[in-house]
């Protein structure tokens, strides 16, 4: 049995792969919100928050995909189930996550919710989500007033701010989802009254289907009906069945708008979809008596005292789907083999957390670890958007405003998504953004490579990638520039996977041919392997809006599209070499991305983006009068530059006689390009470093890094330098000032929304980079360079060593301290002092660059999960 157990999950995962078993058929692929989203925006400005507020959420039916809370969906969301709560004194039910719009934040949008995925594995065979919920009334229009009257150098007001969790007045709500199979799926709510007296809720899962029949397609409608004490669906995907225990009272009604409360239309449904929360909230007569609609849920109310628990167990089942193994217990109901299963499952997880290379021993380092993958797989989302459907209006509704392609977006017609992917986060970003992406498919690939592999392959597929060969950034501007971080995320996956599944490679490399000629042709303006970029997902560091600079100001030449070059290219160019190794044909393209790189590094080194004086590289912004002005930040733009950076030894390429025969020759006929080739001898090998920074000038540059009253903090690589809190830079372009200083927490600047911070804040993706980089540097030997470490300490250090540092500076953010606080949770001693709430940890978008404390969206499971890898790279190198 024990064997069984260890063996467990990976099995399942090698089903999943053959297709033996749909192990990933079902899953938690459903998000937090769905209401003000770029998806459900039929507006004419583009207001996306304003057309379709939460206000509307529980009573108007969503076009392209459903929210909900813990909630799992098969592949293509044709139905849902997940939970739905009310404590008797709020005005509605809780059936998806709150919070504060852009507009209505002080600092954008916010989720007012405390909610956490604690648990997860990648067949999502085992799942496990905790919520906090008040037994007083949620505070709606307190969070919603007291922050509007809050300015951006205020701190946001959050739902513990306002003492609904004093005395422990909350509901302690724990779900945990378990596979008896592929399609039997078991769901265990657990509730607990954490207050000191006795008090009412109301549990209801509930099960729908999402609404494709209302938009004038030929699709047949389905349907859920009570038929002896089971809910049966019959739809796409097949027939279903829900079954809760005990005696639940069954209520349906249909997943269609409410116009009549929404629009005042005479025809509204009798039974809409905010019928059960009439039903529940005020006893309407808004859920059909004859117990059949499109939209259902098993309602339980439950009496607690204080500390008192109780469990509510449900089962969905796909009844003529694959018959269950045999020694799977469980075969039906709630008795023992309902817990058995669960039991197992919960055991197979471990083991398997536990059998994962590079897993730690220390206790806090695994809950750390479990909790980014148990986040990031909670992430995954269904997302469905035909950018034409939208642009042109469905048949049953009314035609769009004209002009709103013009809004955005009206050039990704033929984007088309039908598919799960990995999100930032459920709720703040319920969409994807192709250098998130990346990130997220590198932790990923730690316990799911399969998956990680699919999703970098799937942003490149002719339905998102645009025909010119750009990749789509994000739903909001699919034209804006994200950092080409794609080949680099592809090579980590490759070869954390074991470095042996070329045909992965290879089909990577060949789309991205085309990124990559995209770039050059759009975005290198002069000709000169000098780039603009533009935005860059650096949102506000620059002083600069560095999308919207207008040509009769100049253009301006970006340090990090240029670094990001660089380093795109050295990705091609190790694409290609671990290619030719087993495919002469590679070592052509090999050579042309060593070509790029070369021009690339020497371009940037003598343009004047490197300041001999700051040694530092910085923007240059070319105005039209002529003048040429560096834009001299201190900040991560201008350390993009040290990530362009491949170490690889002369076995590597030995068996590659072409390319090391062309490599001599074009730099024995270009001499000038030689400065970011470096080659050491010893004992008869060879290793070679590209590096667009050479060894000399990384020592000088890393000085700023790794100086504290710098970029570097306690807790990782800040945004932008803390010498600018006392020297802010200052700039006048077209008569108009603008200036960087020090920010080290939330943003004062409005540019992007204002919902996020590069000017100052830690980030885990370019720290994470940097990281990487200094191992490059490390794996080419004996450079010379030594890190003082930090600066002013007399400690020196390799850059291997450095890196290690700065890997455990951004570990610890989500480890206790001497105090037993947490840095990422140390605002409020709640959530490191209470046992209901110390084990559960956030997983923040970014992190104050002087204190660590948590900032942004605070479920950014997606590339702040990144500390997973961390941990499990850490001491080990690439």
């Amino acid at each position: 049995m024990t064997d069984t157990i260890h063996g467990a999950e990976s099995a399942r995962l090698q089903q999943a792969e053959d297709g033996t078993a749909a192990w990933r058929d079902w899953g938690p692929y459903v998000s937090e919100r769905a209401w003000g989203t770029v998806r459900e925006d039929y507006s004419a400005d583009g207001d996306a928050w304003e057309f379709f507020p939460h206000d509307h959420a529980r009573s108007r039916a969503y076009r392209w995909n459903e929210d909900g809370m813990a909630a799992f969906c098969d592949l293509r969301q044709n139905w849902c189930l997940g939970l739905s709560l009310w404590n008797g004194t709020d005005p509605i039910l809780k059936e998806r996550m709150f919070g504060l719009t852009g507009p209505q934040g002080n600092h954008g949008e916010d989720v007012k919710e405390y909610w956490w995925y604690l648990d997860g594995t990648p067949t999502h065979s085992w799942n496990t989500w905790r919520y906090h919920y008040p037994q007083a009334a949620f505070p709606y229009e307190d969070l919603i007033e007291t922050n509007a009257n809050r300015g951006r150098l205020e701190p946001e007001y959050e739902l513990v701010d306002t003492g609904v969790f004093d005395d422990g007045r909350y509901w302690v709500v724990t779900v945990d989802y378990a596979k008896a199979g592929p399609h039997d799926l078991l769901m265990r709510i657990t509730v607990e009254n954490a207050g000191p007296d006795t008090a009412s809720l109301h549990v209801l899962p509930t099960l729908w289907y999402r609404n494709t029949w209302s938009w004038g397609y030929d699709v047949v409608k389905p349907e859920l009906r009570w038929d002896g004490g089971t809910i049966v669906g019959t739809g796409p995907g097949g027939a279903v069945t829900l079954v809760g225990d005990g005696s639940p009272d069954p209520l349906f009604c249909e997943n269609e708008t409410n116009t009549g409360r929404l629009f005042g239309a005479a025809d509204s449904p009798a039974y809409p979809k905010d019928g059960i929360n009439d039903h529940v909230v005020s006893g309407a007569a808004t859920v059909n008596p004859d117990r059949v609609g499109t939209k259902s849920a098993l309602h339980y109310e439950l009496a607690l005292g204080p500390g008192e628990t109780r469990e509510i167990l449900v089962r969905l089942t796909a009844p003529d789907a694959e018959p269950r193994a045999a020694a799977d217990p469980g075969a039906s109901g709630f008795g023992e083999g309902f817990e058995e299963v669960m039991r197992l499952r919960k055991a197979e997880a471990d083991a398997f957390y536990a059998a994962i290379p590079g897993s730690p021993s220390d206790a806090d380092e695994a809950r750390v670890m479990r909790q980014a993958f148990a986040g990031l797989l909670w992430s995954k989302q269904y997302f469905h958007f035909n950018v034409s459907k939208w642009l042109d209006g469905d048949p049953a509704g009314p035609p769009p405003p004209s002009g709103r392609g013009i809004v955005r977006n009206g050039d990704w017609r033929h984007f088309d998504a039908d598919d799960v992917i990995l999100m930032p986060d459920p709720w703040e970003y319920p969409w994807f953004a192709s250098w998130d992406l990346a990130f997220h498919c590198v932790t990923m690939a730690h316990i799911d490579p399969a998956f990680a592999k699919a999703q970098l392959v799937l942003l490149l597929r002719e339905w998102y990638m645009h025909p010119d060969g750009q990749l789509p950034a994000y739903e909001w501007n699919f034209s804006d520039v994200n950092p080409p971080t794609h080949a680099w995320a592809a090579l980590q996956v490759f070869l954390i996977d074991g470095g042996t599944d070329e045909r992965f490679l290879a089909r990577v490399l060949h789309k991205l041919l085309m990124n990559y000629t995209w770039w050059t042709n759009s975005k290198d303006a002069d000709d000169d392997d000098l780039f603009e970029g533009g935005f860059m997902g650096l949102d506000n560091i620059a002083p600069l809006n560095r999308s919207t600079l207008s040509p009769s100001v100049g253009t301006l030449e970006q340090a990090d599209a240029t670094g990001w070059m660089a380093a795109y290219a050295l990705d091609l160019l190790e694409i290609a070499l671990r290619l030719a190794r087993s495919d002469d044909v590679y070592e052509d393209i090999a050579v042309k991305f060593a070509e790029q790189f070369l021009r690339i590094a020497a371009s940037a080194n003598s343009s004047g983006m490197w300041d001999e004086d700051d040694a530092f590289f910085y923007d240059v912004l070319h105005l039209a009068d002529g003048r040429d002005v560096p834009l001299k930040v201190r900040s991560l733009v201008g350390l993009v530059p040290v990530v362009a950076s491949l170490a690889f030894d002369d076995p590597g390429i030995r068996t590659l006689p072409e390319f090391r025969t062309i490599l001599r020759r074009y730099l024995d006929r270009h001499p000038e390009l030689g400065a970011a080739f470096h080659a050491r001898r010893f004992g008869g090998h060879a290793t070679y470093l590209l590096a667009l920074v050479s060894p000399e000038r990384l020592t000088s540059v890393l000085k700023e890094v790794f100086d504290p009253a710098a970029l570097l903090s306690d807790h990782g690589i800040r945004g932008v330098s803390a010498y600018h809190r006392e020297h802010p830079f200052v700039v006048e372009v077209g008569g108009v000032e603008a200036s960087v200083d020090y920010e080290p927490a939330e943003s004062t600047s409005a540019l992007f929304g204002g919902n996020s911070n590069w000017r100052g804040p830690v980030w885990f993706p370019l720290n994470a980079l940097l990281i990487a980089s200094l191992r490059q540097y490390d794996a080419h030997g004996e450079t010379g360079v030594r890190i003082e470490d930090p600066l002013g300490s007399g400690t020196s250090l390799t850059p291997g060593q450095a890196a290690e540092d700065l890997a455990q500076r951004l570990i610890a953010l989500f480890l206790p301290g001497p105090d037993g606080v947490r840095p990422s949770d140390a605002r409020y001693p709640l959530l490191s002092a209470d046992p209901r709430w110390r084990d559960n940890i956030f997983f923040y978008e970014y992190f104050d660059g002087d204190t660590g404390q948590g900032l942004g969206a605070s479920h950014q499971t997606g590339w702040t999960a990144m500390v997973a890898h961390l941990i499990l790279t850490r001491r080990r190198g690439r």
